[in-house]
Protein backbone atom coordinates (compact mmCIF):
# COMPACT_ATOMS: atom_id res chain seq x y z
CA UNK A 1 0.00 0.00 0.00
CA UNK A 2 1.28 3.46 -0.88
CA UNK A 3 1.78 6.28 1.58
CA UNK A 4 -1.12 8.68 1.81
CA UNK A 5 -0.07 12.29 2.21
CA UNK A 6 -2.69 14.79 3.34
CA UNK A 7 -1.91 18.46 2.87
CA UNK A 8 -3.75 20.75 5.27
CA UNK A 9 -4.09 24.39 4.36
CA UNK A 10 -5.77 27.19 6.24
CA UNK A 11 -8.95 28.04 4.37
CA UNK A 12 -10.34 30.52 6.87
CA UNK A 13 -10.47 34.20 5.95
CA UNK A 14 -8.39 36.62 8.03
CA UNK A 15 -9.85 37.73 11.37
CA UNK A 16 -10.61 41.40 12.07
CA UNK A 17 -11.28 42.84 15.52
CA UNK A 18 -14.31 45.14 15.62
CA UNK A 19 -14.50 48.39 17.60
CA UNK A 20 -17.82 50.25 17.96
CA UNK A 21 -18.65 53.73 19.23
CA UNK A 22 -22.27 53.99 20.41
CA UNK A 23 -22.50 57.80 20.63
CA UNK A 24 -20.08 60.66 19.92
CA UNK A 25 -19.47 61.07 23.68
CA UNK A 26 -18.58 57.41 24.28
CA UNK A 27 -15.28 55.69 23.57
CA UNK A 28 -14.69 53.01 20.98
CA UNK A 29 -15.02 49.55 22.51
CA UNK A 30 -14.05 46.13 21.22
CA UNK A 31 -17.25 44.19 20.58
CA UNK A 32 -15.97 41.04 18.87
CA UNK A 33 -14.43 39.86 15.65
CA UNK A 34 -15.38 38.92 12.10
CA UNK A 35 -13.70 36.97 9.32
CA UNK A 36 -13.54 38.48 5.84
CA UNK A 37 -11.41 38.28 2.68
CA UNK A 38 -10.59 42.01 2.85
CA UNK A 39 -11.04 45.11 5.01
CA UNK A 40 -14.06 46.49 3.14
CA UNK A 41 -16.03 43.28 3.59
CA UNK A 42 -14.85 43.07 7.21
CA UNK A 43 -16.44 46.47 7.81
CA UNK A 44 -19.71 45.34 6.19
CA UNK A 45 -19.69 42.07 8.15
CA UNK A 46 -19.03 44.00 11.35
CA UNK A 47 -22.01 46.23 10.65
CA UNK A 48 -24.26 43.24 9.96
CA UNK A 49 -23.16 41.38 13.09
CA UNK A 50 -22.69 44.15 15.66
CA UNK A 51 -24.81 47.13 14.56
CA UNK A 52 -28.07 45.69 13.31
CA UNK A 53 -30.01 46.86 16.34
CA UNK A 54 -27.90 48.70 18.93
CA UNK A 55 -26.99 52.27 18.11
CA UNK A 56 -23.61 53.24 16.66
CA UNK A 57 -21.96 56.29 15.16
CA UNK A 58 -18.59 54.79 14.26
CA UNK A 59 -17.20 51.38 13.45
CA UNK A 60 -13.54 50.33 13.12
CA UNK A 61 -12.09 47.04 11.97
CA UNK A 62 -8.44 46.09 12.41
CA UNK A 63 -6.62 42.94 11.27
CA UNK A 64 -6.23 40.88 14.44
CA UNK A 65 -2.61 40.07 13.65
CA UNK A 66 -1.77 43.82 13.64
CA UNK A 67 -2.80 44.27 17.30
CA UNK A 68 -0.42 43.76 20.21
CA UNK A 69 -2.50 42.02 22.91
CA UNK A 70 -0.89 41.55 26.33
CA UNK A 71 -2.31 40.54 29.71
CA UNK A 72 -1.12 41.67 33.12
CA UNK A 73 0.01 38.09 33.82
CA UNK A 74 2.08 37.94 30.61
CA UNK A 75 3.85 41.18 31.53
CA UNK A 76 4.59 39.91 35.06
CA UNK A 77 5.83 36.52 33.85
CA UNK A 78 8.03 37.88 31.06
CA UNK A 79 9.73 41.21 31.86
CA UNK A 80 11.60 41.09 28.52
CA UNK A 81 8.30 41.04 26.63
CA UNK A 82 8.54 44.78 25.99
CA UNK A 83 12.15 44.64 24.86
CA UNK A 84 12.00 46.46 21.56
CA UNK A 85 14.96 45.86 19.27
CA UNK A 86 12.95 46.80 16.17
CA UNK A 87 12.19 50.39 17.21
CA UNK A 88 15.72 51.77 17.26
CA UNK A 89 15.92 54.66 14.83
CA UNK A 90 12.40 54.13 13.48
CA UNK A 91 10.06 57.02 12.91
CA UNK A 92 7.32 57.51 15.50
CA UNK A 93 3.71 56.88 14.50
CA UNK A 94 0.38 56.89 16.36
CA UNK A 95 -0.90 53.88 18.30
CA UNK A 96 -4.30 53.63 20.00
CA UNK A 97 -4.27 52.17 23.50
CA UNK A 98 -7.20 50.02 24.66
CA UNK A 99 -7.54 48.51 28.13
CA UNK A 100 -9.76 46.20 30.13
CA UNK A 101 -9.89 47.28 33.75
CA UNK A 102 -12.43 44.88 35.27
CA UNK A 103 -13.66 41.34 34.94
CA UNK A 104 -17.39 42.07 35.32
CA UNK A 105 -18.74 43.27 31.98
CA UNK A 106 -19.01 40.47 29.48
CA UNK A 107 -19.98 42.55 26.44
CA UNK A 108 -17.06 44.99 26.50
CA UNK A 109 -13.61 43.53 26.26
CA UNK A 110 -11.41 46.60 25.92
CA UNK A 111 -12.06 50.37 25.75
CA UNK A 112 -10.11 53.10 24.00
CA UNK A 113 -8.16 55.10 26.59
CA UNK A 114 -5.77 57.19 24.52
CA UNK A 115 -3.27 57.55 21.71
CA UNK A 116 0.53 57.58 21.90
CA UNK A 117 3.34 58.21 19.41
CA UNK A 118 6.04 55.52 19.29
CA UNK A 119 8.19 53.68 16.74
CA UNK A 120 6.55 50.30 17.50
CA UNK A 121 3.58 48.80 19.34
CA UNK A 122 5.89 47.51 22.09
CA UNK A 123 7.32 51.01 22.45
CA UNK A 124 3.81 52.45 22.75
CA UNK A 125 2.89 49.91 25.42
CA UNK A 126 6.10 50.65 27.31
CA UNK A 127 5.19 54.37 27.28
CA UNK A 128 1.65 53.60 28.45
CA UNK A 129 2.96 51.54 31.36
CA UNK A 130 5.29 54.38 32.39
CA UNK A 131 2.71 57.15 31.94
CA UNK A 132 0.57 58.45 34.77
CA UNK A 133 -2.19 59.08 32.22
CA UNK A 134 -2.99 55.34 32.28
CA UNK A 135 -3.72 53.63 35.59
CA UNK A 136 -1.62 50.58 34.73
CA UNK A 137 -2.18 48.96 38.15
CA UNK A 138 -5.88 48.49 37.35
CA UNK A 139 -5.41 47.14 33.81
CA UNK A 140 -6.01 43.43 33.16
CA UNK A 141 -5.46 43.50 29.40
CA UNK A 142 -3.68 45.93 27.06
CA UNK A 143 -4.33 46.19 23.31
CA UNK A 144 -2.11 48.41 21.17
CA UNK A 145 -3.61 49.22 17.75
CA UNK A 146 -1.57 50.91 15.01
CA UNK A 147 -3.43 53.91 13.57
CA UNK A 148 -2.47 52.95 10.02
CA UNK A 149 -4.19 49.56 10.36
CA UNK A 150 -7.64 50.91 11.29
CA UNK A 151 -10.34 50.72 8.62
CA UNK A 152 -13.10 53.16 9.62
CA UNK A 153 -16.68 53.83 8.70
CA UNK A 154 -16.83 57.25 7.05
CA UNK A 155 -19.08 60.10 8.23
CA UNK A 156 -20.81 60.01 4.84
CA UNK A 157 -21.68 56.34 5.43
CA UNK A 158 -23.44 56.82 8.76
CA UNK A 159 -26.95 56.98 7.29
CA UNK A 160 -26.54 53.94 5.09
CA UNK A 161 -24.62 51.88 7.67
CA UNK A 162 -26.34 52.73 10.94
CA UNK A 163 -29.62 54.61 10.40
CA UNK A 164 -31.70 51.59 9.33
CA UNK A 165 -31.15 50.08 12.79
CA UNK A 166 -32.22 53.12 14.82
CA UNK A 167 -35.95 52.35 14.92
CA UNK A 168 -35.56 48.70 15.95
CA UNK A 169 -35.84 47.59 19.56
CA UNK A 170 -32.69 45.96 20.82
CA UNK A 171 -32.45 43.75 23.89
CA UNK A 172 -29.55 41.80 25.34
CA UNK A 173 -29.96 38.00 25.33
CA UNK A 174 -30.44 37.98 29.09
CA UNK A 175 -33.72 39.90 28.64
CA UNK A 176 -35.39 36.79 27.23
CA UNK A 177 -34.39 34.43 30.02
CA UNK A 178 -33.73 30.73 29.75
CA UNK A 179 -36.17 27.89 30.21
CA UNK A 180 -34.37 24.67 31.10
CA UNK A 181 -35.55 21.34 29.64
CA UNK A 182 -36.63 20.30 33.17
CA UNK A 183 -38.81 23.44 33.48
CA UNK A 184 -40.27 22.85 30.01
CA UNK A 185 -41.17 19.28 30.95
CA UNK A 186 -42.73 20.40 34.24
CA UNK A 187 -44.77 23.06 32.39
CA UNK A 188 -46.15 20.45 29.98
CA UNK A 189 -47.10 18.14 32.85
CA UNK A 190 -49.03 20.90 34.66
CA UNK A 191 -51.33 21.50 31.67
Amino acid sequence: MGNLVIMMTDTQWPRYEVFKQDTPKKRHEAVGSVHAPDAELALQNARDVFVRRPSAVSLWVVPANAILMVTREELAANPDLLRDDEGNGSEERPFHIFTKTNQRRSMTYVQHVGTLEAPTAKGALHQALQSEAFDSDSVWVWWVVPEDQIIRSEDDDIDSLFAPAVDKTYRQQTYYGFVSPRRQKRGRQEK
